[in-house]
């Protein structure tokens, strides 16, 4: 069966699925990645002593974070379809040392394993996007939370991807091509806080955030190559307007006026508390 463009769909399924543990961590270290993803932690109203679920953790960045706010008395459990990235993600925890803190199990989020309510928080972080029935994975992660506790959702948005190029015409081409390839929904992130409101939860609230780079990051240098080359084997560009496109971002990195954003929205919904008769 041929692999779908989306490589996050069959993680183990890759070529070198350890180039994507890279990329993830390349991505989560990078500063203004850093920043937003802790201001949606924060936004979240994690708390000290909070047992917290992560549906789609891949290499454990959010994972980590989430274990220093739930403190010692805190746990924090991350699953992952990936056998690949549960094993990295385990690895990787390690120097951390956040101890029996967080643990990573290999699991589906459409179908999770835990009974209902047993969760304080519930979070997918960059992840609905590239799941087909994003409805049916946030219905699993409402029902493993407890009443009166939190689902927090955050996705990026890719209808907002801006880059400061020579040729806007055609960096929007290859954009808007690429992305209706490869995600589920390229433009997620503006439909979260209806689809939790839609699902009934309380107390929704919107956060939105900007991943910016005008320093040509390791992690925006990799996604745009990879971008290139998509547009190349799905024919939205040529060979040589695709060499051409790059090289106008290698000139705007070299005269230090490269620009790239990205809007990430990030939406917090509160599980009704049950209501006595």
């Amino acid at each position: 069966m041929a692999l779908h463009p989306d490589p996050y769909r069959a993680v183990d399924r890759q070529a070198d699925p350890l180039k994507m543990v890279e990329s993830l961590e390349d991505r989560g270290r990078t500063p203004t990645q850093v920043r937003l993803r802790r201001r949606f932690l924060a936004f979240a109203g994690i708390r000290p002593g909070w047992k917290v679920l992560e549906v789609g953790s891949g290499s454990g960045v959010v994972c980590r974070d989430v274990a220093a706010l739930v403190g010692d008395s805190g746990e924090v459990i991350g699953v992952d379809p990936s056998r690949v990235f549960v094993r990295e993600a385990r690895r990787l925890a390690r120097p951390h040392g956040l101890g029996s803190r967080v643990r990573f199990e290999v699991g589906n989020g459409l179908r999770l394993r835990f009974r209902d309510g047993t969760f304080d928080a519930t979070l997918a972080v960059t992840v609905l996007l590239h799941v087909p029935d994003a409805d049916q994975l946030l219905r699993e992660m409402i029902r493993v939370t407890r009443p009166g506790g939190i689902v927090a959702v955050q996705d990026q948005d890719f209808g907002t991807l801006a880059l400061d190029h020579p040729d806007p015409a055609l960096t929007q081409r290859l954009f808007d091509g690429v992305a209706k390839k490869i995600y589920a929904d390229p433009w997620s992130g503006r439909t979260l806080p209806r689809k939790l409101r839609s699902l009934g939860l309380e107390s929704v609230r919107l956060l939105t955030d900007v991943y910016q780079d005008t320093a040509f990051e390791p992690w925006s240098r990799t996604f745009l190559l990879r971008r290139a080359e998509n547009a190349v084997k799905w024919r939205i560009l040529s060979e040589r307007q695709a060499e051409r496109w790059l090289a106008g971002i290698e000139a705007r990195a070299y005269a230090k006026t490269f620009l790239m954003t990205l809007n990430f929205y990030g939406a917090v919904g509160v599980k009704p508390r049950e209501r006595r008769p």
